[in-house]
């Protein structure tokens, strides 16, 4: 499947929220949905699930318009959507007959899904008596329990310790290998880098950087090295490189305890790293340099609000 959407705008009253975005994803592998609070992803997903309408625009599945039915979707909400009073299992089964199982099937995927995720034993607990990082593995569970060939997955990871989200990687690359379509949206960019071959990146509903996140990084690094010292800290050595080697060299921030640097013109790494080892800077660290998607999405959309 390949889901295409096409310039969408959305506007509440004078206030346009989504400025004519495009992107595409597609199955078998995740679409990182990315961008600082209000840049527009909420709204987005919810035009995706027929939530709200789009101004104008289009969404397409294969090239039809897209229109979720029961079952279709599996969405994980940053806000949890369970009721805390009601038991687990008897909520799970109610809601994926909502979505078009019968009562069988859905007691039989109920009990599978709390099992692969390790909460099989508070099927019968109401949810409220739950840890943080359970409730979020129930919630997961509800979102996948129709068998959804679509999945939104809106910070997953959020309230869990590292033991349970390798349990909840291992589910989501187990969904992506199965073919699954899946929209991951997170401010952990770690995870991002773990399960998205493609991103897209959302600033004030404008795509402010698209695509294959390999080819970004590159982009991203090209020309730019990384140099630390052992004599020297990261502001004197940004200083020293700034007085002795800006022309060959423009320093452009910082990594770690040394500097980021972009070279000038035709100039080569090897000429700069011969003139480095006959000066008084001990080097520590000198190579190419390849930003985390922290380093690009700062700097695509770090502006101020």
């Amino acid at each position: 499947m390949k889901l295409e959407i096409k310039n969408l705008h959305k506007s509440f009253g004078d206030n346009e929220i989504l400025h004519g975005i495009s992107f595409s994803a597609k199955t078998g592998s995740a679409l990182g949905l990315l961008g600082r609070n209000g840049a527009g992803k909420t709204t987005t997903i919810r035009i995706l699930m027929k939530v709200f309408e789009a101004n104008s625009g289009e969404v397409l599945l294969d090239g039809v318009p897209f229109s979720p039915q029961k079952g279709t979707i599996g969405y994980l909400p940053e806000e949890r959507g369970l009721y805390p009073k009601k038991k687990v299992g008897e909520q799970m089964v109610y809601l994926a007959e909502l979505r078009g199982m019968n009562a069988r099937d859905a007691r039989e995927a109920v009990k599978k899904w709390l099992k692969r995720l390790g909460v099989e034993e508070y099927e019968n607990r109401r949810l409220e008596t739950l840890s943080k990082g359970n409730q979020q593995k129930v919630q997961l569970a509800q979102t996948l329990v129709n068998d959804p060939s679509f999945i939104i997955l809106d910070e997953p990871f959020s309230g869990l310790d590292p033991v349970n989200s390798q349990i909840l990687k291992d589910v989501i690359n187990e969904e992506i290998a199965r073919g699954k379509l899946v929209i991951f949206s997170s401010h952990q960019m770690s995870y991002v880098e773990e399960f998205c071959q493609d991103i897209v990146i959302l600033n004030h509903g404008n795509i402010v950087l698209s695509g294959d996140l390999r080819d970004i990084k590159r982009e991203f690094g090209k020309n730019r090295l990384v140099l630390t010292a052992v004599n020297l800290s990261g502001e004197a050595l940004s200083e020293k490189i700034r007085e002795e080697y800006h022309d060959l060299v423009t320093v452009c921030g910082r990594w770690k305890d040394g500097v980021i640097m972009e070279l000038n013109g035709s100039h080569r790494k090897t000429e700069l790293l011969g003139m480095l080892a006959d000066s008084d800077i001990d080097v520590e660290n000198f190579g190419n340099y390849e930003p985390s998607l922290n380093d690009i999405f700062v700097e695509s959309a770090g502006d101020e609000a």
